[in-house]
């Protein structure tokens, strides 16, 4: 098949769209399949137009973020809409308004959408819930990443999804920290939505209790700054399994990092911060592998218990484990083709 995917952003840029849909393709090129990515040219220096790992990735310049942006993708779209007519499969990450006019275009072509996280807002917007319906309704189909996605948003899944873990990548790794003193990571955006300043207060608890250990963080946002206070800021990493695999705890509250830590028979403490992000953590298969908690005074208790017991939790890390290893690229990927010729 000739697939087209539509994503705001992708490699090299960091993130877990970016690295969803580019783990996918990948497999699907594997498999003899065509892929098409078209995305943002969100800097000067790449490409317009590359092949990366057998990928063909078109990228279009969109501009400043302004009410006119999404007249300037259309055009951009429009410029490309040859590749339209010459594929079997269009499939969105989330972005259908890019598709959108096309859509009535090419009445007959076979689009999907994937559904990816949330807007960070809580409680969702009507408007967001509205835009989502729409892409729903004017779908094929449709994969949700999260099960939380159904009864936060109205969405009916066909598919549901936790994103999968690279395990040639991972068995590469050493999964012990070589280091002395304990090593926790946190994995993600510096910013309220991923909990981090209740991390940071964890943290807190923690010295107070005599814990030796580092912190490392991997990632960026607007609480950098109040990060750096706390521990080494190394920014977003492109291999981040390689620095995940070097820690004894893991902090983190993303799908596919959680996956990537199981993987790696690391500890996982999530938290939340409203009841959203409550089910985004429970309403999954491995909610029984992770600690969850909202309170920093528990979160930070059962931490210290974990570094003073370690031994006590190695059945669960390794029942993680075993879950964690099935949850291979190969194995969504095979989700979209069955979802293409449903």
């Amino acid at each position: 098949m000739k697939i087209l995917f539509y994503s705001r952003l992708f490699y090299p840029h960091i993130g877990g769209v970016e690295k969803h849909v580019m783990e996918v393709s990948g497999v699907l090129v594997e498999k003899g399949h065509k892929v098409t990515v078209v995305t943002e040219k969100y800097q000067n220096g790449l490409k317009k137009h590359e092949i990366i790992n057998g990928i063909h990735v078109y990228r279009i310049s969109v501009g400043k973020d302004d009410w006119f942006k999404k007249f300037r993708i259309w055009n951009e779209v429009w410029k490309l809409r040859k590749l339209i007519g010459t594929v079997d499969i269009i499939h969105c990450h989330d972005v259908f308004f890019w598709y959108l006019p096309f859509r009535f275009l090419y009445p007959h072509k076979r689009v999907y959408i994937t559904f990816h996280g949330y807007e960070t807002v809580y409680p969702p917007s009507e408007k967001a819930k509205l835009v989502r319906k729409i892409s729903e309704l004017l779908s094929r189909g449709n994969i949700c990443v999260g099960d939380y996605i159904k009864k936060w948003y109205g969405t009916k899944p066909t598919f549901v999804s936790y994103g999968g873990a690279n395990q040639s990548k991972i068995l590469d790794l050493k999964v012990k920290n070589s280091g002395g003193k304990i090593k926790i990571a946190f994995v993600g955006r510096l910013d309220a939505d991923t909990g981090f300043i209740f991390y940071k207060q964890v943290l807190q608890l923690l010295k107070d209790k005599n814990s030796n250990f580092l912190f490392e963080i991997y990632g960026d946002g607007p609480l950098k700054k109040e990060a750096e206070k706390v521990g080494e800021v190394h920014g977003f990493v492109a291999e981040v399994e390689q620095e995940i695999a070097k820690a004894d705890i893991v902090f983190v509250s993303s799908y596919l990092t959680i996956l990537e830590s199981l993987a790696l028979k690391k500890p996982v403490f999530a938290t939340y911060s409203n009841p959203l992000k409550e089910d985004y953590l429970r309403m999954t298969p491995f909610a029984k592998f992770i600690i969850i908690e909202k309170d920093p005074a528990k979160l930070a208790e059962k931490v210290h218990y974990y570094l003073r017991h370690s031994g006590k939790e190695q059945e669960i890390v390794e029942k993680a484990y075993k879950w964690a290893k099935g949850q291979t690229w190969a194995k969504v990927s095979d989700m979209y083709l069955r979802l293409w010729i449903r």
